[in-house]
């Protein structure tokens, strides 16, 4: 069994800052893939960063603005999010793989608002 649990998510004002954390119940050096992962009703879920070794992708709309980053030692994956615009209101997925296997934790809401 995998559990990934999301925190960190919240309201927070335009222009200002969250850092989600991702906690693995097992190694993540043991997953060939991590990310991040956000959806809105109604709309599908968008990759948002990707981490795979010590390669990492961002989707454009957050290219500059958001940073994922692993802590091994606490099993542990991380996106900070800087400048949040209200278009990033979402609840934010942590999903891990590993060949043939993925797994997704059960998101945190990030609302960008005034």
């Amino acid at each position: 069994q995998v559990q990934l649990v999301e925190s960190g998510g919240g309201l927070v004002q335009p222009g200002g800052s969250l850092r989600l954390s991702c906690a693995a119940s097992r190694s993540i050096s043991s997953f060939s893939v991590m990310g991040w992962y956000r959806q809105v009703p109604g709309k599908l879920r968008e990759s948002v960063s990707i981490t795979r070794g010590g390669s990492t992708n961002y989707a454009d709309s957050v290219k500059g603005r958001f940073t994922i980053s692993r802590d091994n030692a606490k099993n542990t994956v991380y996106l900070q999010m800087n400048s949040l615009k209200p278009e990033d209101t979402a609840v934010y997925y942590c999903n891990a793989r590993t060949f043939p296997y993925g797994y997704w934790g059960q998101g945190t809401q990030v609302a960008v608002s005034s």
